[in-house]
């Protein structure tokens, strides 16, 4: 199933929402304490389509918060997978049957979009993520991970609520570096495959909730956990390279 975060997403919403319908279903939607009308937009499009499922929390509690929810109700309906996407139409809704073959096809893998930019794309977005990823390819002593940032994936439910349950982070902007560095030390294999990022400007109904000093602290202090993670794990992950 596709499985949508949603935090003010802005006019974007129901129409990503709806170009991931038209090649997928279902699609579930979960609204992180939205403020912005997108919740009840979105419950309208629900009422006549009965593959679209909106799940909305009362308050925002951010993106790893809101899979989780929808992960942990995607598991209660029987759902083994899930592919995850922004609400902002950033993500190209064009590629869900793609992603979704490839993890048919390797179940036990997480499926890990690597983005590919356009040239209008923030300069300080694309050089600021090749830090992120250096980690998070050190952090498993370099087992695959293409991108480290980019949401576009799909997930085997079981192992992502493992990993999720197992601790109180992973919950806000964090989400995205964390979860796929420890599914990795899980034993969750990383398949790549290219796929387009938009970047729209205000003007085009872009939405940015992106904080430079906050959300770069939660990254470094993310990043510092995660290489003390290692360290412990180092041997382990030595023995599970050489073989």
């Amino acid at each position: 199933m596709v499985l949508i975060p949603s935090y003010n997403p802005g006019p974007r919403a129901c129409e990503t929402v709806a170009a991931a319908r038209a090649c997928w279903a279902p699609v579930w939607v979960v609204v992180d304490g939205s403020t912005d009308g997108s919740a009840g937009m979105l419950q309208e499009m629900a009422a006549s389509d009965p593959l679209l499922r909106i799940i909305v929390l009362p308050e925002n509690q951010g993106k790893g918060a809101a899979v989780l929810a929808g992960a942990s109700a995607a598991a209660e309906r029987g759902y083994t997978h899930v592919l995850t996407m922004d609400a902002d139409g950033q993500h190209p809704a064009h590629l869900i049957a793609e992603f979704m073959r490839a993890s048919q096809a390797q179940p036990a893998a997480m499926v890990l979009g690597k983005p590919v930019f356009a040239a209008d794309a923030p300069r300080l977005r694309v050089n600021g993520r090749k830090v992120s990823n250096w980690w998070a390819n050190l952090e498993t002593l370099w087992s695959g991970i293409g991108d480290s940032l980019y949401g576009f994936r799909v997930y085997p439910v079981a192992p992502l609520l493992r990993v999720m349950r197992s601790g109180r982070w992973m919950r806000r902007f964090d989400f995205d570096p964390e979860v796929v560095v420890r599914l990795a030390w899980a034993g969750v294999p990383p398949v790549n495959l290219p796929a387009p990022v938009r970047y729209f400007a205000a003007a085009e109904g872009g939405v940015s909730h992106f904080n430079y000093l906050r959300d770069n602290t939660l990254l470094t202090w993310m990043h510092t956990r995660l290489f003390l993670g290692f360290l412990l794990r180092l041997p382990r992950l030595i023995q599970q390279r050489a073989h």
